[in-house]
């Protein structure tokens, strides 16, 4: 359905060789024990697939939306929490990629594997209002100064760069803010505490504290005060669409692990299987309805974005909200449809449960996406 060209389809077999040998291997352990998925950021690297973005005149492959989304579809299938991990990646790089002349270096080591990145969005006093940082930046001789508290930040600790988000030192009001570029080995950058998660176990999604971290003009990652455009000219795209791929993974992996148990368990008594139930079968399809339908959007929006028209913005808008609750209800259906052995946790099913709910509050929350859906039908501004 994502109708890729001979070179797509090539990158995304590689990704899915990775996911198959890597992460399907690995998924119940990281989740079981919370742990990050080194092991496959590090192959994902080998294979190429890190810099799967990362313009080609930086040593990458260049490849946009349409690919990314196939690959985090195979990810997500696999692991989720490696999906999670590669999509605030993703998201990175095409902040790097705004500004090259600020992250050229990084851009060249996310080529070869080398970087991870992530970013450094939501704050602690403004929660999921991601687009409104309440630190500021202070000037001083020539540089900045940025001390923020920092919320939910996927890779913490373990990232290489983060796109950091803060108060533009002239700015008037928090729309009015600046990203920049720190780095793992920045003074004054540090986690804030453990991670330990209903779904996504493994993304180390945890606070992280930045006290007076200095940073040059070079470093800027947005022209000045022009932060939010680039939150939703570059970022939002990326990460709206990446998760929407990954909630359709997840989805698919819910209907294969239950059409698999449907037609493989039986009522030996009987001499019949679970599939020969017709209402499990209208479960099972409905599952299918609701996973294709996520797709289809899905397609529908890369479309648009490939080509721009009047309903590009909503499309892109409606994608996350729209993905993410198809697979709340799909692996909600699936744990019915396999009763005791879904709770059991051996099919896989209970974690795909868990992981689907991650990113519906996940900012922006369904709950935020309505509203901007809403602002934007009756003509009003979604930043007021």
């Amino acid at each position: 359905m994502y109708r890729l060209t001979q070179e797509q389809q090539d990158i995304v077999a590689r990704a899915r060789d990775v996911a198959e040998k890597v992460l399907r291997p690995q998924a119940e352990r990281i989740d079981a024990e919370g742990v990050f998925p080194r092991e496959a950021v590090t192959a994902l690297g080998e294979a190429g697939i890190l810099g799967m973005t990362v313009p080609r005149e930086f040593g990458g492959l260049g490849q946009g939306l349409r690919t990314a989304c196939a690959v985090l579809d195979e990810l997500a299938q696999r692991c989720a929490s490696t999906a999670m991990v590669f999509n605030m990646h993703l998201c990175g790089v095409a902040c790097y990629a705004a500004a090259p002349k600020a992250a050229g270096e990084q851009l060249r080591d996310v080529a070869r594997g080398r970087h991870l990145t992530t970013l450094a969005f939501s704050e602690r006093g403004s929660r999921s209002h991601f687009w409104a940082p309440v630190s500021r930046e202070r000037a001083e001789g020539g540089r900045s100064v940025i001390s923020a508290e920092k919320s939910w930040v996927t890779s913490a600790g373990e990232a290489d760069g983060y796109v950091v988000s803060t108060q533009w030192t002239s700015g008037k009001s928090p729309i009015e803010s600046m990203l920049y570029l720190i780095l793992q080995g920045d003074r004054g950058l540090a986690v804030d505490g453990p991670w330990s998660g209903l779904g996504m176990r493994g993304n180390s999604s945890s606070p992280m504290r930045l006290e007076g971290v200095v940073v040059g003009p070079e470093r800027a990652l947005s022209p000045p005060g022009k932060g939010l455009d680039i939150m939703l000219g570059v970022v939002l795209p990326v990460f709206q669409l990446g998760q929407a791929a990954i909630a359709r993974g997840i989805a698919e992996a819910a209907v294969d692990a239950t059409c698999a148990h449907l037609t493989s368990k039986k009522f030996e008594h009987l001499g019949t299987s679970l599939a020969d139930l017709p209402t499990l079968r209208a479960r099972l399809a409905q599952m299918r309805i609701e996973t294709d339908r996520a797709h289809a959007h899905i397609v529908c929006t890369l479309d648009s974005l490939e080509q721009p028209g009047p309903m590009t913005q909503l499309l892109v808008l409606e994608t996350k909200a729209a993905a993410t609750e198809a697979a709340a209800t799909v692996t909600e259906a699936g744990m019915r449809a396999c009763g005791g052995a879904a709770f059991s946790r051996h099919l896989g099913l209970e974690r795909n449960f868990r992981d689907a709910r991650a990113s519906v509050v996940m900012a922006p929350t369904t709950d935020q996406v309505h509203e901007f859906i809403g602002r934007a039908l009756c003509g009003m501004e979604l930043f007021a």
